[in-house]
């Protein structure tokens, strides 16, 4: 098991909820992190979940319940944040060995620089760069419905070798509450990278 970092991004999606989760889990489970945000992610942050993001200035505090990071030791410095301008992290290059990218969630342009190798900021490059290099790339759209565009994006991503993991949480497991149903896909998304986690009880459990 590869013990380099893994790479998360959160864009402008709808359902930062589940990309805040993640981040907990992972940090929970002591794995290093390479965090970036971008500018339309920042602001889907602050109106869904009142989470004031400094993207300038970013402290992990902002993003994570003070009360969660104490409860559960989690250890600050397993963050590492990048702007999303800035190319000259080491996630902008193919060099800096991680473990694998998640995009989570994946917005609609960020899919489509990714499926056109533009790199037009940080996230677009790292996940470019995860492509090349054969690393996995779990992408976590949640738009509905999907225009023509947006599937032909999707395939041209997994033909490159991309994941394609929509924000959909199955209904078989005995939810009982929105953040059990946020786990599920937290759980899927893990699974997709070869993270063991008992979030929820699977199937023929």
């Amino acid at each position: 098991m590869s013990n380099h970092p893994i790479v998360l991004a959160i864009t402008g999606a709808s359902g930062v909820i589940y990309g805040r989760r993640l981040l907990e889990i992972l940090l929970r489970s002591n794995l290093e992190v390479h965090l970036t945000i971008s500018e339309s992610g920042q602001k889907v942050l602050q109106h869904e979940l009142m989470s004031k993001v400094d993207i300038e200035n970013f402290q992990l505090d902002q993003l994570l319940d003070p009360a969660v990071i104490e409860e559960h030791s989690i250890d600050d410095s397993l963050v590492s944040y990048h702007h999303y301008k800035d190319f000259m992290t080491p996630i902008a290059s193919g060099s800096f060995q991680t473990r694998a990218m998640i995009v989570c969630p994946c917005s609609g342009s960020t899919l489509s620089g990714i499926a056109t190798a533009s790199s037009g900021n940080l996230v677009q490059r790292a996940a470019d760069v995860h492509l090349k290099e054969r690393r996995p790339l779990v992408l976590v759209p949640r738009e509905a419905p999907l225009s023509l565009i947006q599937i032909e994006n999707m395939r041209t991503v997994t033909l490159a070798g991309a994941t394609i993991l929509p924000a959909s949480p199955g209904f078989y497991h005995g939810y009982k509450s929105v953040e059990d149903l946020v786990d599920f896909i937290v759980v899927r998304i893990l699974d997709n990278i070869g993270i063991d986690s008992d979030l929820m009880k699977r199937w023929g459990s």
